[in-house]
């Protein structure tokens, strides 16, 4: 069911992408709306991972269970046969022995509490973050486009004129005039 569940997040983290991609340059708000939800849908993708992940060592825990028990009972059956070879065996010794699996039970439990706890919970999104990646996917829309644009080689180009340009007066006197006067408002000046 959960892997199911990842598959499906897994898809529509793909749509909600494509839907900013797509609203990059026309539609902001729908794009950050997108982006928005495709956060969510990553948040809940990490936590189902979390929990596939805590599945996965209580199922190994499970197993070594088992196989302390299967040990556990092979160390009672070697006891009853060392206590029929050695009658007079000592209770501090069983004792003990009995401590030690019951701290390695307790440490087994604490280290199992401690993976199933869920982590990530209340985690705000970055608006910062969210208009950076909105960025990102504007230009690749804008690369992508300016990549589509065609050749200009197909362009037909208008015609040469055939007349001449018009002569331009010369403007030589009325420059020189201009010049005069300036010397004139320099020597003034001094």
């Amino acid at each position: 069911m959960l892997t199911k569940k990842q598959e499906f997040l897994e898809k529509k983290i793909e749509q909600e992408l494509q839907i900013a991609k797509k609203n990059g340059t026309k539609n902001k708000r729908a794009a950050l709306q997108a982006l928005k939800r495709k956060k969510r849908y990553e948040k809940q993708l990490a936590q189902i991972d979390g929990t596939l992940s805590t599945i996965e060592f209580q199922r190994e825990a499970l197993e070594n269970a088992n196989t302390n028990t299967e040990v556990l009972k092979n160390m009672g059956f070697a006891a009853k046969a060392m206590k029929s070879a050695h009658e007079n065996m000592d209770i501090d010794k069983v004792d003990d022995l009995m401590q030690d699996i019951t701290e390695q039970q307790e440490l087994a439990q604490e280290i199992s509490d401690a993976i199933s706890k869920p982590v990530g919970f209340g985690e705000e999104f970055d608006e910062d973050e969210l208009l950076a990646e909105l960025d990102e996917l504007e230009q690749e829309e804008l690369d992508k486009n300016l990549l589509e644009i065609g050749g200009t080689e197909n362009v037909p180009l208008p015609n040469v004129p055939s007349t001449s340009l018009p002569a331009r007066p010369a403007k030589k006197e009325e420059d020189e005039d201009d010049m005069e006067d300036l010397q004139r408002w320099a020597m003034e000046a001094m």
